[in-house]
């Protein structure tokens, strides 16, 4: 009823089709839930992902060494881009929390506040492009990449600054249950930006600098049409400059919930910079060749993240609806889910893992056949390690987000990173003849153990859930 007089004191109704999600996401099959709402999702972070991999492959065009720094700068601006990711994944969770639980008037707030917390944001990160160079060597960037990549980098922070605002977009229709919609956009988005990354690298024998004057053109395309579609017509999933309110109700939630993912994912992309920069001991090209075997690899994870946030989003929904049963229900269905794409996608990669490489080690200077080996060799530890075991972890972290467990999800993956991976390469390094397959050994165990280490949470975690909500289950 507190809902219902919500709605009624500010106007914050529903749509039509935004009723019938909130219906279906609380009463459908739940499988068929998970399948409309996380294909979409998947198939959204896929294709992002693959337009990424074809980034890389043109940056091997222009050079090894470009590669390489491509790789190595992504990871820096990761860190940067950590805070609206972490914003959108925490906020959009309570935003979900909301509208499950009908409190139409709640979502309308945090939305249009969250939006606008983006913008103090952007305008930070804006201050930093004069300092740029002093920035690069503080976080210990090779002189020969702050060479090939210190324009590319300032360019990348304005899509960085637009991807803020993107992300949230896109997690609020996430939250909603408009995935098909996130992939629509999504599909124009990388044709625009292959398109224009195509005639910049092989029409005009660009450097890497115009890949990221692509990623800005693309990246303000969807900003245009979120700024759009959030300011079309007055229901609860609009922004609105009366809403936006910073008070304790409205931003404590979302901040509490959004900070250790920001840490989380600052954390993790520092710890790669950090796993980067030991790598260059085995040569510059050994960080371009643990670069693109992520990529790859990543082509599984990505998939598997869809459906963990899609997940995580579900799973919020139903917590505050209070169905407590239902929530947990998605998450050991998101476990058969996750596992069993993790093994097809194994299985799939390693198959074509020759041809795939390949087309990384073309260049204008010509078929590297060395670099190509060392790309497979890396690739076959961390494809052992990431798949399947990531796959699991991946529902995981979907029940935490979905439980507002987000300081679980900063514990298990700062683990990953401090505690599993840079130890690890160091011993490696120090203690043992190993070449540059250090650096897949390391990223194999790393996320084997991370795996095991977020099960014994999971457990828990459920054991206290089934503790605390009992009467609900």
């Amino acid at each position: 009823m507190a809902a219902e007089n919500n709605i009624n004191s500010s106007g914050s109704e529903l749509s039509e089709k935004d009723k019938k999600f909130r219906d279906f996401a609380l009463n459908g099959n739940l499988w068929k839930v998970i399948f409309y709402v996380c294909i979409p999702l998947s198939v959204f972070q896929l294709i992002n992902h693959l337009f990424n991999i074809l980034d890389t492959m043109m940056a091997s065009h222009v050079s090894a060494i470009a590669v390489s720094a491509v790789a190595y700068l992504s990871q820096l601006q990761n860190m940067i881009s950590a805070v609206g990711t972490g914003l959108a994944v925490g906020s959009s969770l309570k935003i979900s929390e909301a509208y499950g639980a009908g409190d139409y008037d709640m979502v309308k707030k945090r939305l249009s506040t969250l939006i606008t917390i983006c913008g103090i944001c952007s305008a930070v990160v804006l201050c930093i492009l004069p300092f740029t160079p002093v920035l690069l060597r503080l976080c210990g960037t090779p002189e020969d990449f702050i060479n090939v990549g210190t324009k590319y980098f300032i360019i990348t922070l304005f899509s960085t600054v637009l991807s803020f605002f993107n992300n949230v977009y896109i997690a609020i229709e996430r939250s909603r249950g408009n995935s098909k919609r996130i992939l629509r956009l999504n599909m124009f988005v990388i044709i625009l930006k292959l398109s224009i990354t195509a005639y910049f690298i092989y029409g005009l024998n660009a450097d890497i600098t115009m890949i990221a004057v692509a990623s800005v053109i693309s990246q303000a395309f969807l900003f245009v049409m979120a700024i759009h579609n959030l300011c079309s017509g007055n229901d609860a999933f609009t922004f609105s400059f009366k809403s936006i309110r910073f008070k304790k109700n409205v931003v404590n939630p979302m901040l509490n919930l959004s900070f250790p993912v920001i840490v989380e994912k600052v954390a993790f992309a520092m710890g790669k910079t950090v796993i980067n920069s030991m790598s260059k001991n085995y040569g510059s090209v050994t960080v371009g060749a643990l670069g693109i075997s992520n990529n790859i690899n990543g082509i599984t994870t990505q998939m598997q993240n869809g459906f963990q946030d899609g997940g995580a989003s579900i799973i919020s929904q139903n917590r505050g609806a209070g169905n407590i049963k239902r929530a947990l229900g998605t998450f050991w269905r998101l476990v058969i889910i996750e596992a069993s794409l993790g093994l097809i996608m194994y299985i799939i990669l390693n198959i074509f893992a020759g041809p795939i490489t390949y087309l990384f080690a073309n260049s204008q200077d010509g078929y590297n056949v060395e670099f190509q080996n060392m790309i497979i060799k890396v690739f076959r530890y961390d494809s052992l390690g990431g798949c399947v075991p990531l796959g699991i972890n991946a529902a995981v972290m979907a029940l935490l987000f979905g439980f507002g467990k987000t300081k679980l999800t900063l514990f298990c993956n700062f683990c990953r990173v401090f505690v599993f991976r840079i130890p690890i390469l160091w011993a490696l390094q120090n203690f043992t003849t190993l070449g540059s397959e250090s650096v897949g050994i390391v990223m194999c165990l790393s996320n084997i153990l991370t795996t095991i280490l977020s099960c014994i949470v999971a457990f828990f975690v459920i054991r206290n859930i089934k503790k605390d909500y009992k009467e609900m289950i």
